[in-house]
């Protein structure tokens, strides 16, 4: 399927048994890659922050980085649906500021849905912007911005109590309109179970084979991120090891004076 991918598509591939596929992009050139290649949705997640700016956490991401990094990315899709995280403090506040940010996103950004974390704590805010014909990707589970609340990146989830919570704040965002819900970092049973109940698409990293689709962040595919190493995550290439050779290779030139030469110079 080449036609452009939109909300009513993704939703349309859980009812079809066709798996989602996700990736996070936050550039130009690699948006055009990912594109190309058929992913389903890319999304300019707020993770940036730690893959490409090296913060610690996802904490310190403003709307303006998450506005230019989105931009960036529509450029180069034209068949990926594009969402883009609400950053912390962007939505948290009052629902004026998650409208507001939620506009910012789609009007600057390009951006064709947004995403933001919690579960029925902020199904009011997904309601309010989902009544702005903004379509709303929820995130439940393991949900980066809450990292102090948790305690760290812990498996979110675990037994029948927590379990049932979870379970409820899926609910709760379906009901207040999300088109779709990412789950992260919870047992695959757990997950299987919540993608059987509900009638909008799942979307697992960490959280099992069960759900309607998956996403991973690109730098930890491409062997591009070490600060971390999810027991979730899997390596399909060793870009590190591409780049640091071809860049050796250039400085060893440069310092034997075998770059430039005349074949790259002007007459």
């Amino acid at each position: 399927m080449n036609k452009k991918r939109t909300v009513l598509d993704i939703r349309g591939m859980k009812q079809a048994g066709e798996k989602i596929s996700v990736l996070t992009c936050y550039d130009y050139p690699t948006a055009r890659i990912l594109d190309d290649c058929g992913i389903d949705v890319l999304l300019v997640g707020d993770s940036v922050g730690v893959v490409f700016s090296g913060y610690d956490n996802t904490l310190p991401v403003t709307m303006d980085e998450m506005v230019y990094h989105t931009r960036a990315v529509a450029r180069a899709r034209t068949r990926a649906l594009l969402v883009a995280d609400l950053p912390f403090l962007s939505y948290q506040t009052d629902l004026r500021d998650a409208r507001m940010n939620a506009g910012r996103l789609v009007k600057d950004g390009g951006a064709e849905a947004v995403k933001l974390e919690g579960g029925a704590n902020v199904a009011d805010c997904i309601r309010a912007v989902v009544d702005m014909d903004i379509p709303v990707m929820a995130h439940i589970g393991l949900t980066p911005q809450s990292v102090h609340r948790m305690g760290g990146y812990k498996v979110q989830g675990k037994g029948e109590e927590a379990g049932d919570r979870l379970f409820a704040d899926a609910l709760a965002i379906q009901e207040a309109g999300a088109f779709a819900v990412v789950m992260e970092g919870i047992p695959l049973g757990l997950a299987a179970r919540i993608t059987a109940e509900l009638e909008i698409p799942t979307i697992g990293i960490g959280a099992g084979p069960g759900c309607d689709g998956q996403v991973l962040v690109i730098h930890d595919i491409l062997g591009l991120c070490e600060k971390y190493s999810p027991k979730f995550v899997k390596r399909y290439a060793d870009v590190k090891s591409i780049i640091s050779e071809a860049a050796g290779r250039y400085s060893a030139e440069v310092k034997a004076g075998g770059f430039p030469t005349d074949e790259h110079s002007f007459h």
